[in-house]
């Protein structure tokens, strides 16, 4: 039986050492977590440049995980099966925390939304599979955008819509909370996308590690910063997410 080709492994453990950081590694470190010589890790990492599947920073030099590969990792699932898989969690989730529940995919500048659970009780909903929302203002668009760092920067690049008064429009500032967003795992708004309207969101991962949605829920902000409840909210939020990831690996 041949055996296997050990450029391909080398590279392939350097892309699951990104993945697993969260966000962006340099050479020398990227070596140690390898155990590679470093001028051997340069060269793959060249290589992985060229054809798209890392992206370096031009400030830093540091390496993220690019385009190309994401790409992969969001199309090998497909939206129905995505939605099959979580909508278990996602209908639990929406009926211990009390709030509507969305399941979104990244779309650009953009999230999908490819699972909606209305919020458990008689207020007036309309269902939002398949309706764009901008990732710079809602939840479940800054987690996607914290896991695809070459995508936010772009946003440097581009005008932000000021969706209300509360909507981070300076890149600076959105930057900043997508660094927090990777390092704690979840995000949040408060009335940026709609006033009186809050949000908490977590990363749904598939192979490798990558980041192929964002599960979150969404309601009046009086009643997700209601004494004590944020807290507990956003750890169901994370742990429904986490049980989704489990069943996408199973």
């Amino acid at each position: 039986m041949p055996g296997t080709v050990q450029s391909i492994e080398r590279a392939a453990t350097l892309l699951h050492a990104i993945a697993q950081s969260g966000g962006q590694m340099g050479v020398t470190e990227l070596a140690g977590a390898v155990d590679l010589p470093k001028t051997t890790t340069h060269g793959l990492l060249r290589t992985l440049l060229s054809v798209g599947f890392v992206e370096q920073d031009p400030r830093t030099g540091r390496y993220s995980l690019g385009a190309g590969l994401l790409g992969l990792g969001t199309h090998y699932l497909d939206a129905n099966e995505l939605r099959s898989r979580a909508s278990n969690w996602a209908d639990s989730l929406a009926a211990r925390s009390g709030f509507a529940v969305r399941l979104g995919t990244p779309a650009g500048l953009q999230v999908v939304v490819v699972h909606h659970v209305f919020r458990p009780d008689d207020s007036p909903q309309e269902m939002e599979v398949g309706a764009l929302l901008p990732a710079h203002a809602t939840a479940v668009g800054k987690v996607l955008l914290a896991s695809r760092p070459a995508v936010a920067r772009s946003l440097t690049d581009v005008p932000l819509d000021a969706l209300t008064p509360r909507t981070v429009v300076d890149p600076a500032a959105l930057l900043a909370e997508l660094q927090a967003t990777r390092a704690r795992g979840w995000a949040e708004q408060r009335g940026e996308y709609r006033l009186g309207v809050a949000g908490i969101a977590a990363p749904v991962h598939g192979p490798g590690g990558l980041v192929v949605g964002a599960l979150g829920i969404s309601g009046p902000v009086e009643e997700l910063d209601a004494p004590g409840a944020r807290g507990e909210l956003r750890a169901m939020v994370v742990a429904a997410a986490a049980s989704v990831t489990r069943e996408l690996l199973t």
